[in-house]
């Protein structure tokens, strides 16, 4: 079953809390949220207070991908806030397998995931250890970003060793999906769909009906 995990860097955080409504009403499973610490990647979005907020008014899983350098130093405090999944980036990571069993003893499932012109195959051999691999299909950073054709292969190739493997890592896949494209993410095999714009512009619970009626299909 594909879920869909709206990413709240596109939300309008004058509104926030009615959005977030709007989303447990829609019935959506996940939260994507996005933490940028300028240094990792050039923007600086939102960190512990936020999520903390966000884990007081909604029971969805609280996908949370961290952008960030040491990401080790955060853990415990991103669990504190409520995250239920944390991802990181395997380029800060100086201990991957540490930090993924640190995240696990937290109580919290484990993502990993690399920029776009890193390799996919260097996620290989941690992929039995994670619950979920995030494929970017835009530079990580900024919101808004047109989807990079090329990553679709990427899932192909992630998806063809998850699968050979006998896995059972969900893929996750974040930037620049719509309406239009999602088809052809998921027919390459991502179970995981991180949408921005296209949920929150306009009207979040047809957006998000419209997302749904497409992953049901494919």
């Amino acid at each position: 079953m594909t879920k869909l995990s709206p990413s709240i860097l596109a939300a309008d955080f004058t509104i926030l809390g009615r959005q977030l409504k709007e989303l447990e009403k829609s019935g959506v499973p996940y939260l994507h949220i996005d933490v940028m610490d300028g240094i990792f990647v050039p923007s600086i979005s939102f960190g512990m207070p936020v999520i903390r907020s966000i884990r007081r008014v909604t029971k969805k899983i609280l996908d949370v991908h961290l952008m960030i350098m040491d990401p080790e130093r955060y853990i415990p405090a991103f669990r504190d806030c409520g995250a239920d999944i944390i991802t990181f980036h395997l380029e800060a990571a100086d201990t991957p397998t540490s930090l993924i069993d640190m995240i696990h003893y937290m109580g919290i499932r484990a993502g990993i995931t690399v920029r776009p012109e890193t390799p996919i195959e260097l996620l290989y051999p941690y992929l039995a250890e994670v619950e979920m691999v995030l494929v970017m299909s835009v530079s990580p950073g900024f919101g808004g970003q047109e989807f990079i054709p090329g990553s679709l292969e990427r899932i192909a190739k992630m998806r063809k060793y998850i699968d050979e493997h006998g896995l059972k890592t969900d893929i996750q896949v974040d930037g620049g999906i719509y309406h239009d494209n999602v088809r052809d993410v998921i027919a390459a095999g991502a179970n995981v769909i991180v949408a921005g714009s296209a949920v929150f512009n306009g009207d979040i619970k047809d957006n998000v009906r419209r997302f749904n009626e497409i992953m049901a299909h494919v």
